[in-house]
């Protein structure tokens, strides 16, 4: 399942070097085929530390956002219905979704004041 999801992904994207794929520690992430087949497409591998979620504590953080803020909170009829509303979200919450830690700003005002 995971290497089928990757081979969809690189059909979708082309340019993938320099990519950062985060995970846990899942065995299937630590699977040599799957290792060598980000690296034979230039995607580096983020994996957490056993015991350690800052490893990727950004992404746990937005997972755990996601899951409260849209998973949780509705019945799914089908995949493409949670697609639409995931990518809805992603945009939702780049665009519109202030944090105060941000001064106020969403991820994409934050970044375009410090570019």
């Amino acid at each position: 399942m995971v290497m089928a999801m990757l081979d969809k992904a690189f059909k979708k994207v082309k340019d993938t070097k320099g990519m950062i794929l985060h995970s846990d520690q899942g065995w299937q992430y630590q699977h040599k085929k799957y290792q060598q087949s980000l690296k034979n497409h230039g995607i580096i591998q983020s994996m957490s530390r056993k015991g350690n979620c800052l490893d990727n504590s950004m992404m746990e953080n937005f997972f755990g956002l996601m899951k409260t803020e849209l998973l949780y909170l509705h019945d799914w009829s089908s995949i493409e219905e949670f697609e639409k509303e995931l990518r809805s979200y992603i945009s939702y919450y780049n665009h519109d979704r202030i944090k105060l830690r941000l001064n106020g700003k969403s991820p994409v005002q934050y970044r375009t004041l410090y570019q």
